[in-house]
């Protein structure tokens, strides 16, 4: 019962959060691990309660034309392909070497969001076939990432997709979520036929995960852009705390 507790709450966050700017994992992963769970069933538990509620945020997004479709149809195979690999390697691996990783890319990512008057594309938009080229390639690494660990991805693909692809916010945050639905899906199969997946929580987390990503998806709607710069902020400052916390403990 007190598993539930911990976590239940804090998922409904992760997953209003996740809505708004994505990175909710930064919030929902560390939730399970406060509870001694081992690190595999965390990941794979919070697979499932994440993928019920970035189904709810997707489905939103997509009815209300966010989602480039044109787009996200190639993107969506690179996000399932990366995320199972991801998956299996973490299943083999320590997650250590991530971890080292995520203490050099998170402070610069943090001052490129910091310096930047608006998260928003720079320079002129490419061609319809390099966006999807670019946005392939994104869709596959950061697939890994998820599949392997996770926290940050839907901040992560924001990021790129507006700064590397180029895309308006509105478009970058809509084909976020394809992808992130994607990456969670496939990784969560790759959990579940190795038995990792804890399904009485996952089912109860995820439920408070569709709360929160439906009224994450409400106020995005409303606020728009304005919502989303201090939200990337904050859930990369609580990730680079827990990941330092987690090599230095």
């Amino acid at each position: 019962m007190l598993q539930y507790l911990i976590i239940c709450p804090l998922v409904f966050l992760a997953g209003f959060i996740d809505a708004i700017a994505g990175g909710g994992g930064l919030i929902s992963l560390p939730a399970y691990m406060i509870t001694g769970l081992p690190v595999h069933q965390c990941i794979a538990t919070n697979k499932m309660s994440s993928s019920m509620g970035t189904a709810i945020a997707t489905s939103k997004y997509a009815m209300d034309g966010f989602i480039p479709w044109h787009t996200a149809v190639f993107c969506v195979p690179c996000a399932f392909a990366g995320s199972a690999l991801g998956a299996n390697i973490a299943l083999r691996i320590s997650d250590g070497p991530f971890r080292i990783l995520m203490l050099i890319i998170l402070p610069l990512t943090a001052v490129y969001v910091l310096t930047q008057k608006k998260i928003e594309p720079k320079g002129e938009p490419f061609s319809h076939r390099v966006t999807v080229c670019i946005c392939m390639v994104i869709a596959f690494v950061i697939g890994i990432y998820d599949g392997f660990y996770g926290p940050g991805t839907g901040t992560f693909l924001i990021l790129l997709l507006t700064g590397l692809a180029r895309m308006r916010l509105d478009k970058a945050n809509g084909l976020t979520k394809a992808i992130n639905f994607s990456t969670n899906i496939s990784a969560l199969a790759v959990y579940l036929l190795n038995g990792q997946v804890l399904l009485p929580l996952g089912i109860i987390a995820g439920a408070f995960n569709i709360a929160g990503n439906y009224l994450g998806a409400k106020r995005f709607e409303s606020a728009g852009s304005g919502a989303v710069k201090p939200v990337i902020i904050a859930v990369l400052v609580i990730f680079f705390i827990k990941v330092l916390a987690e090599l230095v403990v």
